[in-house]
């Protein structure tokens, strides 16, 4: 006959139970298209017609960036090829047969919006620009954006070139995670060095919100007369970092400001699991039987100031001769208002 187990099992539940003062209000003009999303989560924080497919201008480049970083050793050299010299739009003046690191381009590609550092990285590193752009696509593939589709490095328009503002702070949260991603865009300015001349060049980076918005710390503007102005930021407050997507914002510098005023004002970061909070042992009532339990993940998420985290753990029912290491035991639900934000399965370790 089974026996159900007694078991002690403690989990640390931190949550946020707030009042909100009121409701928003909406200075600004809205963009076509917005995303507010927290980078740890992924979690969507507030959407404007967050998966309309649109041209985004130079913001392209973040998926050019950690395509990059993801794929290429960044202290390569490489030559500037007659190509990429005088490409449309925005420029750090490359000349031809320059020499540069592969991360002095990219600073030059994120601060300045070089439209002729994109077309150098993409032909130097890949050969052609159509195999870096397979690699482009594959990479936003691999971070969860599947409605986008990209035709170049740089952005200039194309019909078949668009994102979402979804799947660019998809993106964007999956960059901001890299070190070297996050250090070139929360720079306010880089001298890089041509290596043939040890010539110096000074770029300062056009994205204003690192100079006036408390905690910004990146990530890329862009504008073409198609695409309208567009503004991927990113700030950190309190432990908790939120990339903001405007597609098509007039104000994009301010409307971006005031989207993530909001975020940081209706949401907070909270530890929802803490592991080493957990009571890792499971045993019978006769106690002659007894395990240790796997630990769950470490656990954050973004909560709301009217939202309440619950906790769900259920263990099974088994005889305690049928028990062995490495076996399901229980799982581990985390519920935010009633909707399920995390499971994990608990396992039996070693007998004691």
């Amino acid at each position: 006959m089974m026996r159900r187990i007694k078991f002690l099992v403690i989990i640390a539940l931190l949550f946020s139970v707030l009042i909100f003062s009121g409701e928003k209000a909406e200075a600004f003009t809205v963009s076509k298209a917005e995303a507010v999303m927290e980078v740890s989560s992924g979690r969507m924080l507030s959407e404007n017609d967050a998966d309309a497919k649109l041209p985004m201008a130079s913001t392209t480049k973040i998926v050019t960036a950690i395509t990059v970083i993801d794929n290429f050793d960044v202290e390569k050299e490489v030559v500037v090829p007659e190509q990429s010299v005088g490409t449309e739009g925005s420029s750090i003046y490359l000349r031809t047969g320059e020499k540069y690191k592969v991360k002095d381009l990219l600073y030059g590609l994120m601060l300045r919006s070089g439209n002729d550092a994109a077309e150098t990285l993409a032909l130097t590193l890949c050969g052609s620009i159509s195999n870096f752009v397979k690699l482009m696509n594959e990479t936003a593939v691999k971070t969860g954006a599947t409605h986008s589709n990209f035709i170049n490095p740089h952005g200039l328009p194309d019909n078949k070139h668009y994102t979402t503002a979804r799947d660019l702070a998809v993106i964007s949260c999956y960059a901001m995670k890299n070190p070297l991603f996050k250090e070139i865009v929360s720079a306010k300015k880089h001298v890089a060095t041509e290596l043939t001349t040890g010539e110096k060049k000074l770029w300062i980076n056009k994205n204003k919100m690192l100079f006036n918005f408390d905690g910004a710390d990146g990530v890329k503007t862009g504008y073409t007369v198609k695409a309208g102005r567009c503004l991927v930021s990113s700030a950190a407050r309190d432990g908790m970092e939120v990339v903001c997507v405007v597609l098509n914002s007039p104000q994009m510098f301010e409307r971006s400001a005031e989207l993530l005023e909001n975020a940081f004002s209706e949401f907070r970061l909270i530890k929802v699991i803490d592991p080493d909070r957990f009571d890792k042992v499971i045993f019978d009532k006769s106690k002659t039987v007894a395990y240790n339990l796997s630990k769950p993940e470490e656990f954050y998420y973004p909560v709301g100031r009217t939202e309440k985290i619950t906790c769900a753990a259920d263990f099974d029912s088994f005889a305690d001769e049928d028990v062995h290491p490495n076996e399901k035991v229980g799982e581990i639900k985390i519920y935010c208002s009633k909707q399920l934000i995390f499971s994990q399965n608990i396992y039996t370790l070693n007998k004691v």
